[in-house]
């Protein structure tokens, strides 16, 4: 009948969709299954370079004192090899005197434009700045007006800058990581790149997906490509898939670490990931087309695997909107044949057993990815890193670990919504919190 063969039809095209679902899930799998690999340590370096952190602020007058003078006076590094400069975006407040008085560099840029207002631009001006206004810098790094570094993170990666690198990552941690359960699944969530991803593209020789603060480029690289030349709202992932695209792959320099300040509700994680989705989707949709072709005529991993990680974004769609039609459809369907409602030439019989099959294979595979996926991937980076993530002692994060599968849920239906968004900036809400200071994670 119609329907029957319709029924097999659109059991074809899920197929086909739970292949492409899996494929990126699998590479994730392999990532923690890989746990165990050695970190890359690069040699210390004896000879060390001039560096400039650029951040961009806007009005960010409650932070930006205390991480200038943080860079400056806290890090493990000759004080007159380090210059801070901060970008002034559109400030309305004293973000420049502090910056003097914190002894960093003002850069002052004001720009009216409406669709000029995004990160992107900002980050443009500071590095055309550094590059006409050049003091002898090796390398820069970008930071945020509210982050905190540890104090080896300028040595650590003048290592790598002195062992060849020209374009590279740090681990990712939050400073806020304790406040409370939400910033603990939130952080294990954006850990998990760090501890397993980014290790184990390391030891691979794959290149590293280098975005954020605490990104570390060279001058020689930027003078090279002249400039930073990204203007989308995912302006550091452009710029890393920009690179890749020249052959110039990123490296993970893993005992440098960045605190960054997670989101602490429900309200600004969504805030956060709806802009992170928007942006992506212009990405996906453009420049990480010609990754995925690079890989078949240059067979570099790579390749593929960057598109399959960005790909993720379009899987929360398909997660979020085909999957539970289609199993609603499909529940329905076999309940309605299997209780003879709707005649069958497969007979009723066959199709109640077909529907108890699937509600079993449904709850085995939503049991493994809960737990094995889920909680278990939660448990063994809180085991493993717990210290970088600001807390005293393992227990003191475990709770998050049990929730880490309820925040995936969270995080893949506000990716959704983003990619089925217009790209806009939300502004995510700064949280203050006195629970972990960095002078006490250094310690």
């Amino acid at each position: 009948m119609w329907h029957e063969t319709m029924y097999d039809v659109l059991n074809i095209i899920n197929n086909i969709v739970l292949t492409m679902i899996g494929i990126p899930f699998l590479l994730q799998l392999i990532y923690m299954l890989f746990f165990w690999v050695k970190k890359k340590v690069y040699p210390k370096s004896e000879k060390k370079g001039k560096v400039a952190y650029l951040i961009p602020a806007h009005n960010e007058a409650d932070v930006i004192y205390d991480t200038v003078r943080e860079v400056i006076e806290r890090q493990d590094y000759p004080k007159e090899l380090i210059d801070v400069y901060v970008i002034c975006h559109n400030c309305t407040d004293n973000t420049a005197e502090l910056v003097k008085k914190a002894g960093g560099i003002p850069i002052i840029y004001n720009n009216d434009n409406p669709n000029e207002k995004f990160l992107a631009y900002c980050l443009n001006y500071g590095f055309d700045y550094l590059l006409k206004h050049d003091k002898g810098y090796d390398f820069y790094i970008r930071l945020d007006a509210d982050n905190h570094i540890n104090k080896e993170f300028t040595s650590l990666m003048n290592d790598a800058y002195q062992s060849g690198v020209e374009f590279a990552r740090p681990y990712e941690s939050a400073i806020n990581m304790t406040q409370n359960k939400f910033t603990k699944a939130c952080g294990l969530y954006y850990v998990f790149d760090s501890r397993f991803g980014s290790r184990v593209r390391e030891r691979l020789h794959l290149g590293a997906h280098v975005n954020g603060p605490g990104t570390m480029t060279s001058k020689a690289m930027m003078e090279r490509i002249g400039g930073y030349n990204c203007y989308t709202i995912s302006e550091d992932a452009e710029f890393c898939i920009n690179r890749m695209n020249e052959k110039v792959f990123g490296h993970f320099v893993e005992d440098a670490v960045v605190y960054e300040d997670l989101p602490s509700s429900f309200k600004d994680t969504y805030a956060r990931n709806i802009r992170i989705g928007s942006g992506s989707r212009r990405l996906i949709f453009g420049k990480l087309g010609k990754l995925f072709l690079k890989f078949f005529y240059t067979f570099k991993f790579s390749y593929l695997e960057m598109f399959l990680t960005y790909f993720f974004n379009i899987i929360c769609v398909i997660l979020c909107t085909w999957l539970p039609i289609f199993y609603i459809y499909d529940i329905t369907y076999l309940a309605l044949c299997g209780t003879g409602v709707i005649e069958t030439v497969g007979g009723a019989t066959m199709y109640m057993d077909t529907l108890i099959n699937t509600l079993i294979i449904i709850a085995a595979a939503l049991g493994i990815l809960f737990v094995f996926c889920g909680i278990l991937q939660g448990v063994l980076l809180v085991c493993l890193d717990y210290k970088k993530m600001g807390a005293k002692n393992r227990r003191e994060l475990l709770d998050g670990a049990f929730l880490f599968p309820a925040f995936t849920v969270v995080y893949c239906l506000t990716i959704c919504l983003g990619m089925l968004s217009k790209p806009k900036w939300i502004k995510v809400n700064r949280n203050k919190t006195e629970s972990n200071s960095i002078s006490e994670i250094d310690n």
